[in-house]
């Protein structure tokens, strides 16, 4: 899979939507990780790939289940 496929896609706009609905900033959410905004951003983006243990710190992060994540469509 690569960051074109529509399911990765599908999680990067979660990823965000995720964020959103925490009421966090990239800023804020990159200070609680330690890390700088850009790595929000290119998480968010898909400049950078999210791994499955990133994904579960970003669920834990903005409270949501790690399913929430999850493409709703079969894989192909």
């Amino acid at each position: 899979m690569n960051i074109h496929d529509p399911r990765y896609q599908s999680f990067l706009k979660k990823l965000r939507a995720a964020r959103k609905a925490a009421g966090m900033t990239q800023v804020e959410a990159a200070r609680r990780l330690g890390k700088g905004q850009a790595f929000i951003w290119k998480s968010e983006v898909g400049e950078r790939r999210v791994d499955f243990v990133e994904a579960v710190t970003f669920a834990k992060l903005y409270g949501k289940p790690l399913a929430y994540f999850a493409p709703t469509t079969a894989a192909k």
